[in-house]
């Protein structure tokens, strides 16, 4: 099976490369299923309904969301009826939604899909998320009525994003996460045969400060002081993710490609 991920959508111009270029993605990789992190799709701060419908309608099977997940309130009442949106599994216990989903392919076979918000460096302080993951996992294990499992960790720290990783190794034929903006180059298949990669990056303007216009961030890095809020960049996006193979009787990872394509970054590498 072939699973394509890719990082949090950043404004117009994620969701219009998302928009153009998605469906060409999916063709040329073969993918089998596709989620997408679209909590900074719209004006960089959550998902509108409006939004999510479109990346839907791009061709992602499943929305993923974070700590921004209903800052646009709109969503709190939609992901009630949209069942192809997920939000994290330890956000607050009264939120709407769900944070885990078993999923259809188009061909039958069964991908669940989790996503939990890390602790450290977080402004919130939200659940263990490993605790919320190993609830999941175990009541899903691959292999057994999941034929794949994706699960995001949506998080500040490398080092926390990383112990999930091993955590979750040979239990999820990906841990991917997401939050920082920024696609690493540790793309790697665990000892267990999960693969892993700390960040995906972003889809979204790399001319940018994480996706953001340079102007403000910059005044309140050099000055201490701000003077609007900050807005998405709107150059160019580049795709940002990764694409896992999995072996079709275990469910764990074969081999991985990281996405790059178009934008600033271009290309795509191995």
């Amino acid at each position: 099976m072939r699973l394509l991920f890719l990082g949090d959508v950043v404004g117009r111009s994620g969701r219009k490369a998302v928009a153009e270029r998605l469906s060409g993605l999916r063709a040329e990789s073969r993918a089998d299923f596709v989620v997408v992190n679209a909590e900074n799709a719209t004006a960089g701060i959550g998902l509108s309904p409006e939004h999510a419908k479109a990346l839907l309608a791009a061709g992602a099977d499943c929305l993923t969301l974070g700590d921004h997940a209903f800052d646009q309130r709109d969503m709190l009442s939609f992901i009630e009826r949209e069942p192809r949106i997920i939000r994290p599994l330890n956000f607050a216990k009264s939120a709407p939604g769900h944070g885990h989903r078993l999923f259809t392919a188009a061909d039958g076979r069964k991908v669940l899909v989790l996503v939990a918000l890390g602790q450290v460096f977080m402004k919130r302080p939200f659940d263990d998320p490993f605790s919320a993951l190993d609830l999941v996992l175990k009541a899903h294990p691959l292999g057994g009525l999941a034929q794949a499992v994706i699960a995001e960790i949506h998080a500040e720290a490398t080092s926390e994003k990383m112990a999930v990783g091993h955590f979750c190794d040979g239990r999820a034929s990906l841990v991917v996460g997401t939050h920082t903006h920024v696609p690493t180059a540790d793309g790697q298949i665990l000892p267990r045969g999960t693969a892993y990669l700390t960040d995906a990056g972003m889809c979204g303007d790399f001319d940018s400060v994480i996706g953001m216009d340079k102007v403000e961030p910059m005044r309140r890095f050099v000055t201490g002081m701000s003077k609007g809020r900050f807005v998405p960049a709107e150059g160019d996006a580049t795709l940002c993710g990764i694409l896992v193979e999995t072996d079709d009787r275990t469910g764990l990872a074969k081999s991985f490609r990281l996405i790059r394509e178009g934008g600033r970054l271009g290309g795509a590498a191995e």
